[in-house]
């Protein structure tokens, strides 16, 4: 008789909480010990999982893991498809382990990585570092049976790098946090105002000229200090090749957004004229140093569709994703409304007005991308004047935006700037570094809840996960994006991943107490997260303005 039970902390505290976890009575049956004479038996399909075994808890161990050749105790690799059905997910796993021998079978190779994520987590803290500290000669893990499977197959992160550029190496390492924690999309905000991070061949000057600033404001917009050097960067193409090869190995898909037609005077800074040159001077515009809402934006002509077509025709080549993201927010229409050649072509359209040609904008791209068996995906503005069809949302302002695209048939990524934008404050006390936006706790993110509850079921299929977004205006550096992003990174893993009660139903406690474990687990990744108590010395910002906004935020 077996009974279902959390692990003891030294053994498992799993993050994200997996489905079903099933343990012999006392002396039924032995624990799994891996040594030096444990090998991988990696059969048809599993041959990465088990080269990811032995670089990674092979390089923290100081195990071989070699090949199994009939001795000594065994780690079973086997992808089985007929567990999608049994576990609802082909991102499924089964891990059972039982004296000598370890089974992880995935429904998937993904499955399969996944339940290799936890055969890591089990064998404790110092498995996630990159070299053996302990001198221990084994480790062990208890007879345990593990059924898991996620319950969203889009959890993401949103990662800007055109506000503050992250290197290549540092993109790296995020992938291995987030398939830490089961984390499948990288949403990679590639353009904007204040910087083009990557390289179009045809159009040289996006990156020569584009990707370089001269300045950079420090803290909000609010903020009077000034960084004054050059802050830039890009990927060149073979970057970005070895970003997205990196990533498909870890089972994560990177979707690239470059952003139309707002968001674009790093773009028109390198070529004139992309933009209204009607009514400003866009060959005195320079990449923006500032942060905000900027006014200048795409010109609606034929010529700013060519342009960006080719654009995107290298960024298809680059990344391979279903889904590509267009951006499609903030488009401040001034200065459409003073151009002579927008009017024209809103006449010339028999358009309604700005709105209208905004969404004429995104719907050529729609269709544009939609020609090449690809999708559109972009901020839930694109909404505004009506969305083509198979296009879909990430709906950021709150619930609205989603629940009106499930509504319509749309496909939905939820990312309420109210519950998962990580830039937002972690606590309401002076010592946040630059505070921006409502308080959101690690609390307030794991009891997020993506579906929002006025949709029908068949709506509801429309969802296809959430994200959380790290926006970068404050961040600049890698310790700074680490702070905001942890440890509420996790806590957005597992609404992500686990079948979850409704949020006041939820074991906040019990998540606590599991973060206890995953702190040593982050300590030895070397994040530098925020911890509970509050920010360290060098974490702060002292007289470093921010936004923060009081009270609790709406719920809309």
């Amino acid at each position: 008789m077996s009974d279902t039970r959390s692990f003891p902390d030294r053994d498992g505290a799993l993050i994200p909480a997996p489905g079903r976890v099933t343990a012999p009575p006392p002396g039924g049956a032995a624990p799994h010990v891996i040594d030096a004479d444990t090998g991988i038996d990696a059969t048809g399909g599993t041959e990465r999982v088990a080269r990811w075994l032995r670089t990674t808890v092979g390089a923290a161990t100081g195990l071989p893991l070699a090949p199994h050749r009939g001795s000594g105790s065994r780690v079973l690799l086997r992808v089985l498809p007929a567990l999608a059905g049994e576990l609802g997910s082909d991102e499924g796993y089964r891990l059972t382990a039982d004296g000598p021998l370890l089974t992880i079978d995935g429904a998937s190779e993904a499955g399969l990585f996944w339940g290799a994520q936890t055969l890591r987590q089990l064998l404790g803290p110092d498995a996630f570092r990159r070299a053996p500290v302990t001198g221990r000669t084994a480790w062990e893990i208890p007879a345990v049976t593990v059924h898991d499977a996620p319950r969203f197959r889009w959890r993401g992160l949103l990662l800007d790098v055109a506000r503050h550029f992250m290197p290549k190496d540092g993109v790296l390492r995020y992938l291995d946090l987030m398939a830490a924690h089961k984390l499948n999309v990288l949403h990679l905000h590639l353009t904007d105002d204040q910087g083009w991070r990557v390289e179009i061949r045809r159009h040289p000057r996006l990156t020569e000229a584009g990707s370089w600033r001269a300045r950079t404001r420090f803290g909000h917009r609010a903020s009077p200090l000034w960084e004054h050097k050059p802050h830039g960067g890009h990927y060149t193409q073979d970057d970005v090749r070895e970003i997205v090869a990196y990533a498909a190995e870890r089972h994560i898909t990177v979707v690239p957004e470059i952003d139309v037609p707002g968001h674009s005077q790093a773009a028109i800074a390198a070529y004139p004229e992309l933009g209204n040159t009607d009514v400003v001077d866009t060959t005195a515009l320079s990449v923006w140093d500032d942060w905000g809402i900027n006014p200048n934006v795409l010109a609606p002509t034929d010529t700013t569709l060519r342009f960006y077509e080719g654009v995107f025709e290298e960024v298809l080549e680059l990344f391979p994703s279903q889904f590509v993201h267009i951006g499609g927010d903030e488009c401040p229409k001034d200065q459409w409304r003073a151009s002579p050649a927008a009017q024209a072509r809103i006449a010339e359209l028999g358009l309604a007005g700005e709105e209208e040609l905004q969404a004429w904008f995104v719907g050529h791209f729609g269709r544009w991308l939609s020609a090449r068996g690809r999708r559109l995906i972009g901020w839930d503005e694109i909404m505004e004047g009506g969305l083509a069809e198979g296009a879909a949302v990430s709906s950021w302002r709150g619930y609205a935006g989603g629940v009106a695209a499930a509504r319509a048939g749309h496909d939905v990524v939820m990312c309420p700037e109210q519950y998962v934008y990580l830039d937002h404050r972690q606590a309401p006390g002076e010592d946040e570094p630059v505070p921006i936006g409502w308080v959101r706790t690690l609390e307030d993110v794991y009891r997020f809840e993506p579906v929002p509850p006025q949709l029908t079921d068949g709506e509801a299929r429309h969802v296809l996960g959430t994200q959380a977004n790290l926006w970068t205006e404050v961040m600049e550096d890698a310790a700074r994006v680490d702070y905001q992003a942890f440890p509420r990174l996790a806590a957005l893993a597992e609404v992500a991943w686990s079948r979850l009660p409704a949020p006041a139903e939820r074991d906040f406690a019990d998540f606590e107490r599991r973060m206890d474990v995953h702190y040593r687990r982050l300590d030895a990744l070397g994040v530098a997260y925020r911890p509970p108590a509050g920010p360290r010395p060098w974490q702060r910002r002292p007289g470093v303005a921010g936004r923060p906004i009081e009270g609790p935020p709406p719920s809309w």
